[in-house]
């Protein structure tokens, strides 16, 4: 059973920088569909981006000016590289990744079920 584990999380300051890993314990045998989500306080996951197993990338217009999704896939390693943070963007973000070739569209990723979770990394931004 492959498990996900995010990393990189953490505090800063509107306009900073983060960039966020998940890597997984061992390579897929399948195709699968990487995704990342977050969850603001109070609210519910939703989509931020997600590329699929032939390396097309999607991700949410509200971010895609500045975040953007890439993965190494020697090292098992999603990524998300957020720039300009906003306030907004404070929460937990958690990757998945889906037993499928193609990625759900952003805006319907939450309904979706996902086979793999990772426990979730932290990110807060101030003002």
């Amino acid at each position: 059973q492959v498990t996900l584990m995010e990393s990189g999380g953490g505090s800063g300051q509107a306009g900073g920088s983060l960039r966020l890993s998940c890597t997984a314990s061992a390579p897929f045998d399948v195709d699968v569909c990487m995704s990342w989500f977050r969850q603001a306080p109070g609210g519910g996951r939703a989509g931020v981006g997600g590329i699929d197993s032939s390396g097309s990338l999607s991700i949410a217009d509200s971010v895609k000016d500045r975040f953007t999704i890439s993965q190494d896939k020697d090292k098992n390693t999603l990524y998300l590289q957020m720039n300009n943070l906003k306030p907004e963007d404070s929460g937990m973000y958690y990757c998945a990744a889906r037993r499928t070739r193609w990625c759900p569209a952003v805006e319907y990723m939450y309904r979706f079920d996902y086979n793999y979770w990772g426990q979730g990394t932290q990110v807060t931004v101030s003002s």
